[in-house]
């Protein structure tokens, strides 16, 4: 079997051979950098519609976590074209970290929509080194769809336990490995992930997330594995939940 999945990662890697040319060049990363956030942004209003569900039902206890100040002071990581906004409750105080900065007029557009929330500001680093951040500044950090193309899963928890208040909650949706390892799913993410993650940025289709939550050490974790109604079958398996500090 893992002679098979060699062959076909390499076929795949042969029919995308000018782009791996390009990335081993340094020519391809500054093409997505700009490419893909036009394309996040067409592929968020579908996801939405298709998961807005289960992002209700993830965020709507989100108001519990306010600390002792006014207002629900939030950091969103990877917040990319702000998708989840609506989702917040209102007069909540965001801040919203990406590690593109060609996000931000995708941003201004969410923003201008969801006039309920307060925006803070807009930085621009990465989810494993957030030093712009303060210590237990934050009620409340959400992250969606980022852990897949992330290196260091483990920094960017450390991190988020960082920031958040003692008793401040992590909120998480991420598509992962399929847990069935003998399914077809599981056999064509092994596949494709390779030329998949030069494609879409650095995302993975085989990241077990829910193994770094387990070992972050939250106090609390309410974590549920489930199948997306996804048309892409892929990134069906997600993971969904929420950690307290």
């Amino acid at each position: 079997m893992a002679v098979i999945i060699f062959l076909l990662q390499f076929l795949a890697a042969v029919l995308l051979l000018p782009l791996h040319i390009l990335y081993y060049l340094g020519l391809w990363d500054p093409i997505t950098k700009k490419f893909f956030p036009h394309l996040q942004s067409r592929l968020c209003i579908t996801y939405n519609k298709l998961m807005v569900d289960e992002k209700r039902k993830l965020f709507r206890n989100m108001s519990d976590f306010s600390g002792p100040s006014k207002g629900l002071r939030l950091l969103e990581l990877g917040c990319g074209t702000g998708a989840n906004f609506k989702f917040y409750p209102s007069g909540c105080k965001v801040t919203c970290l990406d590690i593109n900065p060609n996000f931000q007029s995708f941003l201004s557009k969410s923003q201008a929509e969801n006039d309920h929330l307060i925006y803070e500001r807009f930085l621009v680093a990465s989810a494993d080194n957030m030093t712009p951040v303060a210590d237990g500044s934050m009620d409340v950090v959400v992250c969606t769809l980022l852990a897949c193309s992330v290196p260091d899963t483990p920094a960017v928890l450390k991190e988020v336990k960082r920031v958040l208040r003692p008793g401040g909650a992590f909120y998480f949706m991420e598509h992962v490995a399929d847990i069935n390892e003998s399914s077809w799913i599981s056999f064509f993410q092994k596949v494709l992930n390779p030329s998949w993650k030069l494609i879409f940025d650095g995302c993975s289709i085989r990241k077990t997330t829910w193994k770094d939550l387990e070992n972050a050490k939250f106090s609390e974790l309410n974590l549920r594995h489930i199948i997306a109604p996804l048309n892409i079958k892929l990134a069906k398996p997600h993971i969904i939940g929420y950690a307290v500090k």
